[in-house]
């Protein structure tokens, strides 16, 4: 089987999920930093289980400061209170995975846009790409301190996988190197619409089911604004779907399909998807900021055991890219 053949696979698993489903009750593992150096082997073994599972954790005890978090927030609502005339002078580019853009994300699940606008940073592509300082003041520090921290705190939760796959510990921090050539890690700022039941047409979705395509997801989510649910493994095939309670102590990380190809399926990245208000439930907006850590484009995803073709990170990144998003 061809690397195209076996994306085009993953593609069609996402485009199997589009039903409702049921709820299920299932635990989210809440796994802590602190102590990090001295507790690594113990981390490590709750990060791997966690991952092997359910392929969704929550990690506590991060070191990203609650102020950056809430400054980040802030600067997003500012960001997409202004008039989509302003927001459209900075557009998404597909080549970059850089910009604004808003319901032009159709999951191969739904077939019909996701209800919702986002912006992406992808730091070495933001030329013309920042809104004027002057509509959205500290926007551009903002966003860049809030990579940074996000981007090492990835670091440290893939140098334990990094050991148990049997990779040197710096091996994820070396393919993910903000200075080195291609990177395309992305923090990535997004508003839901306050839609109510009602609004919802046939087929649409806050976001539709969905695995990502990168090795690590780290998500900051706002209090009172739920929508998350995760799927689990052969869940899948029976649709039973579990809510992620924001909190916001925590960051919820999943695996991404890089790091699934990389571990020959040892690890489960695990479809997810955020729904709508039900009948009777506050209808507001959602806000979340997500920070996907994506190796850089020349890097070679090559399974040890062999069970996928090797391929770039860059090509795997734009082919999911090109199914998920309208021309």
């Amino acid at each position: 089987m061809t690397a195209d053949s076996e994306r085009l696979a993953e593609l069609d698993l996402e485009a199997t999920i589009g039903r409702i489903g049921v709820d299920a009750d299932r635990e989210i593992p809440v796994i802590s930093l602190a102590d990090f150096e001295r507790r690594r082997d113990e981390i490590g073994d709750e990060l791997w289980l966690a991952a092997r599972e359910v392929g969704f954790f929550q990690l506590l005890d991060h070191g990203v400061g609650a102020a950056l978090i809430d400054a980040t927030f802030a600067a997003a609502e500012r960001f997409f209170d202004l008039d989509d005339e302003s927001k459209s002078l900075v557009p998404w580019r597909r080549e970059l995975n850089a910009g604004w853009e808003s319901k032009s994300q159709v999951r191969p699940s739904t077939r019909v846009a996701d209800q919702k606008e986002s912006y992406q940073m992808t730091a070495p592509h933001m030329s013309g790409l920042w809104p004027d300082e002057s509509l959205v003041p500290g926007f551009r520090s903002t966003l860049q301190d809030m990579e940074r921290q996000c981007w090492q705190v990835a670091m440290r939760v893939l140098s334990c996988f990094a050991d148990r796959l049997g990779f040197a510990p710096d091996f994820f921090t070396a393919a993910h190197d903000p200075t080195g050539d291609g990177y395309q890690s992305t923090l990535r700022l997004l508003r839901y619409f306050p839609m109510s039941a009602d609004d919802f047409e046939e087929g649409q979705w806050r976001a539709g089911a969905h695995t990502d395509y990168n090795c690590l997801t780290l998500l900051f989510q706002r209090e009172g604004q739920a929508g998350l649910q995760v799927c689990p493994g052969t869940d899948a095939a029976t649709g039973r779907w579990t809510s992620v309670t924001p909190d916001e102590r925590l960051i919820t990380c999943n695996i991404g399909d890089m790091l699934k190809r990389w571990s020959d399926d040892r690890v489960s990245s695990t479809l997810h998807r955020v729904r709508g208000p039900r009948p009777g439930e506050p209808v507001v907006a959602r806000h979340s900021v997500a920070f996907f850590a994506q190796a850089n484009k020349p890097v070679m995803i090559v399974p040890p055991g062999g069970s996928y073709e090797p391929t770039s990170a860059g090509d795997f990144l734009q082919q999911r890219i090109d199914a998920n998003f309208v021309r």
